[in-house]
């Protein structure tokens, strides 16, 4: 089942009324990136109060400072202008369920969409596997709070990431809403 249709018929509706955002700049209008999680639960537009044109969002499983979510910071910057950057992680997060040990033999013995259970993941599929995803760092999340310090860190060690850059880390509540800031993440990202 596709969701195809709605996809192209919501597309239609907005071109519509897509009025004068032809006009938006190329750089982020607030100057700003944020790098977040995937989560289908997180609204960045909602909960930063972003419009179309205000900041660049990059997102990936957990919100991880990755190799290439650092070359879409390197990029936001140095092309565009961002001067500012925030890392958010998010509570009840995907990654915090599995090890790479984990995805490792789930993709081992099929490459099914796993089953998530009271005990975790477990492979429902019958499909031969492929054990190239024990070749992987996942960025699992062990701990939520240390994840997004973890990640700051990288960001700000990052030969190619200026010092002036402040790099702001929170964790975004998918309970409330509320964005709590990790100190400490905070304070490692401060421009030096």
């Amino acid at each position: 089942m596709s969701v195809l249709e709605e996809v192209i018929a919501a597309n239609q509706a907005y071109s519509k009324t897509f009025g004068d955002k032809s006009e938006l700049a190329l750089p982020p209008a607030r100057r700003f990136a944020i790098l977040t999680c995937m989560d289908a639960r997180l609204d960045p537009a909602k909960y930063a109060g972003l419009s179309e044109g205000d900041a660049h969002v990059i997102r990936n499983a957990g919100g991880r400072a990755s190799d290439d979510a650092i070359r879409s910071l390197v990029i936001s910057y140095k092309l565009l202008g961002t001067a500012e950057w925030f890392v958010i992680h998010h509570s009840d997060c995907g990654m915090e369920f599995f090890t790479d040990e984990l995805m490792g033999e789930l993709l081992s013995q099929s490459l099914e969409t796993a089953a998530l259970g009271p005990d975790g993941f477990h492979d429902v599929g019958t499909n031969p596997g492929s054990t190239a995803g024990r070749d992987i760092s996942w960025l699992t999340i062990a701990d939520r709070n240390q994840s997004v310090v973890d990640d700051v860190r990288r960001i700000r060690n990052h030969p190619l990431v200026p010092s002036r850059i402040p790099i702001y880390g929170y964790v975004y509540d998918v309970k409330t809403g509320v964005l709590n800031e990790i100190a400490e993440a905070t304070e490692a990202g401060r421009p030096g």
